[in-house]
């Protein structure tokens, strides 16, 4: 319980370090867009996590497990560096397809502010932090991944006062970005190359986490499209709102990944004892956190919202609620698939019911948002994620008892 507690301390500052990184800047880019461009440049924080999504492939769910079980430092190295071929691949082809629907579905007087946001997100897909998780180290997760990107915006907040150009921010964050690529490699000590010197193997390599980077994107498809879907399809105030309301929700998530990030290498570890008891704590402490999440995201959302964007624009309490249900459900279905399914070799249905939920949710936005219902927007998302928690609880519960019955007859 001492190292749990030990992690999770690190795992959760360290987390909120980078939840306050975006509270310094909303404010000061929201003083130059003004309310008609808020939904812009979230809607291009949006596509831009998506992309980081897309980037990301499958290593930041199956990434931590691998480096979890990893032998030797050897084998981590091996791992890591296979990770960084196949990203800078990726790159190739989810760079420009983000700029591209960004520049779409944003406002035109606002388009190359939400590019640029867009590609600030987006660099998110190159960080090593799944690979701290791993380890169980936040340190490195601080050094490597939070401490860059937090000194990049406080650099980037008086450039921007000044100049109202946001792609000053993402230039800085992309040096940040690679300086901390370079001294992660150092650190580790790593003598392979970061460019793929077989591009056959590399592409073998992505298509072999085909199953987990698919549960990736679906999971982050539902979740990232209320904002462009909002506004491309009805009025700048409404999707401003929604915007508010979402940028709040993916602040809370930090609290989820942060919780999520302390408990995995802890329930999956080779050889631990009353493994069972720390799959329960795990579960429980996320519905906890979901259920708290949910009641102040909805009692103080639109308030804290009309704070962080300058008074420009202010999420509605309705809006809010359904982002908290979505909060609630997807915290309390983390532990079943980041610490039960994906471990115990269940990708395919974790993939199945992901895509399931991800089809129906985002259809739902769909009409919702040409019909020009804004709050049906974010009824689509929480649909999504209750549907992913019901249909993932059995299968989970179900062969947590069994790998306990089973231990317990051996």
């Amino acid at each position: 319980m001492k190292t749990v507690l030990l992690r999770l301390s690190g795992f959760t500052f360290f987390p909120l370090l980078s939840l306050v990184t975006p509270l310094l800047l909303l404010p000061v880019i929201s003083s130059f867009v003004g309310a008609s461009g808020i939904s812009s440049v979230i809607s291009g924080q949006a596509i831009g996590t998506f992309g980081a999504t897309v980037l990301m492939w499958g290593w930041n769910i199956e990434g931590p497990v691998a480096i979890a079980r990893a032998e030797n430092a050897r084998d981590r190295g091996a791992i890591y560096l296979t990770s960084l071929r196949t990203r800078l691949v990726l790159m190739v082809f989810v760079l420009p397809v983000a700029c591209i629907i960004t520049a779409w579905v944003a406002a035109p007087d606002f388009r190359f502010d939400a590019v640029s946001m867009a590609v600030a997100s987006l660099l998110a897909g190159m960080s090593p932090a799944w690979f701290c998780i791993g380890m169980g180290q936040p340190k490195l997760l601080a050094f490597f991944d939070t401490i860059p990107r937090f000194l990049a915006t406080v650099v980037s907040v008086p450039l921007l006062m000044v100049t109202h150009q946001l792609w000053n921010y993402t230039l800085v964050l992309a040096v940040a970005t690679v300086a901390a690529l370079v001294f992660f490699h150092r650190k580790l000590s790593l003598k392979g190359s970061w460019l793929p010197r077989n591009i056959l193997q590399t592409f073998v390599d992505i298509r072999e986490q085909g199953h987990t980077a698919g549960i990736n994107v679906a999971a982050n498809a539902y979740a990232s499209t209320p904002t462009p879907i909002a506004t491309a399809t009805t009025p700048a105030v409404a999707s401003g709102a929604l915007a508010t309301a979402d940028t709040l929700y993916r602040f809370g998530i930090f609290t989820v990944v942060a919780l999520g990030n302390a408990f995995q290498s802890w329930t999956i570890e080779p050889g631990v004892s009353q493994q069972r008891r720390r799959h329960l704590v795990a579960i429980w402490s996320h519905a906890v956190l979901g259920v708290v999440g949910a009641a102040f995201l909805t009692a103080f959302g639109p308030f804290a919202s009309s704070l962080l964007f300058a008074g420009q624009i202010q999420a509605t309490t309705e809006l809010c609620f359904y982002y908290g249900v979505s909060f609630a459900f997807l915290s309390a279905s983390t532990p079943f698939i980041r610490n039960i399914l994906i471990p115990a070799g269940k990708k395919a249905l974790v993939l199945r019911w992901t895509l399931v939920s991800a089809v129906l949710g985002v259809a739902f936005m769909l009409i919702s948002g040409t019909n020009g219902n804004v709050v049906g927007v974010a009824m689509g998302m929480a649909l999504s994620e209750v549907l992913l928690f019901l249909t993932l609880l059995i299968p989970a519960l179900r062969f947590l008892n069994h790998e306990s019955s089973s231990r317990d007859i051996g």
